[in-house]
């Protein structure tokens, strides 16, 4: 997944069954890894730190 902004947040899942909410940090790598579900965001081109 892509996005524009430095931080982003995950829970798993739209609705029951996701996990713990976290927000995680593209800024200074341009991208994360959600660590409970391994969903991987990305920080869109053009727009990395």
């Amino acid at each position: 997944m892509t996005h524009e902004s430095d931080s982003v947040m995950c829970d798993g899942a739209d609705g029951f069954g996701g996990h713990p909410r976290v927000f995680l940090d593209l800024g200074k790598t341009g991208q994360a890894t959600c660590p409970y579900c391994g969903r991987i965001f990305k920080k869109e081109d053009g727009h990395a730190a």
